[in-house]
């Protein structure tokens, strides 16, 4: 009987670098959808509310 511990798991790479390959992952994926000519999904802290932002600049927020 094999019982995976945390390192087998995710390869012996560490949560960070874990987290760090994710963001870039999207920041790549993000770029390529602005490339592409497709919205973006963000969110705004400030009104605490969800948009698309368009490779144009402008920002259509969810749900109006």
């Amino acid at each position: 009987m094999f019982i995976a511990n945390e390192l087998d798991s995710t390869c012996g790479i560490s949560d960070e670098e874990l987290t760090e390959r994710f963001k870039e992952s999207i920041r790549i994926d993000n770029e390529i959808r602005r490339i592409k000519g497709a919205p973006v999904a963000k969110y705004d802290k400030a009104t605490k509310r969800a948009y698309l932002e368009y490779p144009d600049g402008r920002r259509e927020y969810v749900g109006q």
